[in-house]
């Protein structure tokens, strides 16, 4: 029988240069039971997400908080431990520190934030610096919106009013809930969302916890999109500096909004079914599309199936 997988997530934690606005540099830290230079990251813990489990360490290995960014892929590699070799794949996400200081520990006792050459000579692993290099590669800063799917909301051929009236029922309003943690890693800056109210419930939550109005928009609904697809599309597309958006859709936009981003950017996009719960995670740069990331629907105990 095969070892099981050590599954791990981490973060390559980035500022720009107090000196120089136009520089930016990352954070690199010791690990005196291994003596060697690494990037924050570390095991997940039992029922964690990824997300979670990547700014979780973030903080208790640099004291820092940050702003969630783009996804960088994941690392694989043998990990020996106790006597026994086992497969251990790290996912990895950029963020952009937005307060904290360090304090040193026992787990790790020197942080220092160097210019991405410095980072990459200092970094003790290959995997590390092959992981830096993805960073460098990509748009530093980014921008970031996420694209939700409403909750559940029942069935809509057994909802008697204007469908745009039909609420979340119990299992959407546990998803909207539970949405607040992830959503929030990114440090949402604005929050939109078609007009149906299953939609706005949906983000409610979130919105309260951030203190963040609830913009309504017609062009993000089933009914309003048609014939306003543009102005969908460059809703999302632009923006000011690298501010998250949260952005409430529907099952029937959401696919063709992802599909004409996907080509006017030349962008791939995963092939991954929206239900309802779900993000979509789409890094902007420039006004241009980028990358994009899905996550399934939060898993919660009054959903089935």
């Amino acid at each position: 029988m095969s070892e099981p997988t050590i599954r791990a997530a981490g973060c390559v934690l980035w500022r720009v240069r107090p000196d120089d606005p136009e520089a930016v540099e990352v954070a690199v830290i010791h690990r005196p039971r291994y003596d060697d230079w690494s990037l924050p990251k570390g095991k997940l813990a039992a029922g964690e997400t990824e997300t979670d489990c990547a700014v979780r360490e973030v903080l208790e290995e640099t004291g820092f908080h940050g702003r969630l960014g783009r996804s960088l892929g994941e690392t694989r590699y043998l990990k020996e431990a106790e006597g026994s070799v086992r497969p251990k794949v790290v996912r990895w996400w950029t963020m952009e520190a937005t307060r904290g200081a360090f304090v040193p520990t026992r787990e790790v006792d020197l942080l220092e934030w160097l210019a991405l050459g410095e980072a990459h000579e200092r970094l003790t692993r290959t995997t590390d610096r092959e992981l830096l290099d993805r960073f460098v590669r990509g748009p530093i800063p980014s921008r970031t919106v996420l694209l939700v799917r409403h909750g559940s909301a029942g069935s809509r051929s057994r909802w008697a009013g204007d469908d745009r009236d039909r609420p979340l029922d119990d299992c959407g309003w546990a998803q909207a809930d539970a949405l607040v943690r992830p959503l929030a890693h990114f440090d949402p800056a604005r929050v939109v969302s078609a007009d149906y109210v299953r939609c706005v419930q949906t983000v409610e939550p979130l919105a309260d916890a951030m203190v963040l109005p609830i913009m309504q928009l017609a062009a993000l609904s089933e009914t309003g999109y048609p014939g306003h697809e543009d102005e969908a599309v460059e809703l999302l597309a632009s923006g000011d500096g690298h501010d998250t958006l949260v952005a409430c859709s529907q099952g029937d936009v959401i696919p063709d909004l992802l599909a004409r981003l996907a080509r006017a950017y030349d962008v791939d996009v995963p092939d991954a079914t929206s239900r309802k719960g779900s993000v979509w995670a789409l890094t902007f740069h420039d006004g241009g599309l980028v990358a994009a990331e899905h996550f399934p629907p939060p898993v919660v105990s009054p959903c089935t199936g």
